[in-house]
This record gives C-alpha cells, structure tokens and sequence, in this order.
C-alpha cells in the first residue's frame, strides 16, 4: 500500500550525516592483465590492417588505411592513457611472472594464465588470419 508523508515525519525518521566518507576505495585501472598481451592485441589489429594495405595497396586506399590504423591507435590507446591517469594508485599491472602465477579473475572463476591468454588473443589472431588468407586468396586469383 502507499502511504503518503510529509516532510515532518520523514525528517523525524531521517538519519542526516554531514561528514563526508573517510574511506575511498582505490579504483583498480590496470585490467588485471599485463602489458604484454595488450600491446600483443595492438600488433595483431595494425597487422591485419597492414597486411590489407600491403596486398590491396592502391593510391587511393591510403587515406583510408591510416585513418583505420588511427582507430585502433586511439581505441587501444585511450584506455593505456585511462590506466596511467592516478600515478599514486596502489595498483599496478601484472607482471608475466605474477600473471602465470595467479591467472586472472573472471565473471566465471579464476582462468588460469594460458587460458586468459587464449580468450584475450584468439579474435585478434582470428582477424589476422582472416588477412592473410583474404590476401592470399586474391594474390591468386
């Protein structure tokens, strides 16, 4: 049922506090990756974009080749930049050797370091592929 109050029976039954919070938890920035499989990701999105640029290489796809590579420079770069933005956060970004170690927490349990490498990689190298063989195919055609 609803029941209507007037500002004097909510402000008898209010609890106001005027002093801000003490504690601020830290915001973890880092992905819990390290930097290694980010940077591996970048290299295999600019080499799929190479490689078309290489195998259709036409004067007139220049311009939209670099404007591609821009894309992927800003949209993995953005969030690198993001991650730097609190220099006196707590948090760092795994080493390989703490990341073999500890895996890596997910929405489904802890992943181990090889099969968080696989999720993190397997549509980059996918899209690679797909490159080469696209290029391959019209090489030969």
């Amino acid at each position: 049922m609803v029941e209507q109050l007037t500002r004097a029976q909510i402000a008898e039954n209010a609890d106001i506090r005027m002093e801000a919070p003490r504690f601020v938890a830290p915001t973890d920035r880092t992905f819990e990756l390290p930097t290694g499989l980010y940077v591996a990701t970048v290299a295999l999105f600019l080499g799929f974009i190479g490689t078309l640029a290489v195998g259709f290489g036409n004067p007139e796809m220049v311009i939209p080749f670099v404007i591609f590579g821009l894309f992927v420079v800003a949209g993995f770069g953005v969030p690198a930049i993001w991650t730097r933005l609190a220099p006196d956060a707590p948090t760092k970004a795994k080493t390989w050797a703490r990341f073999k170690q500890e895996g890596i927490m997910t929405p489904f349990g802890r992943a181990t370091a090889r099969d968080a490498t696989v999720q993190v990689l397997i549509l980059p190298v996918l899209i690679f592929v797909w490159g080469l063989i696209t290029v391959t195919i019209a090489a030969l055609v």
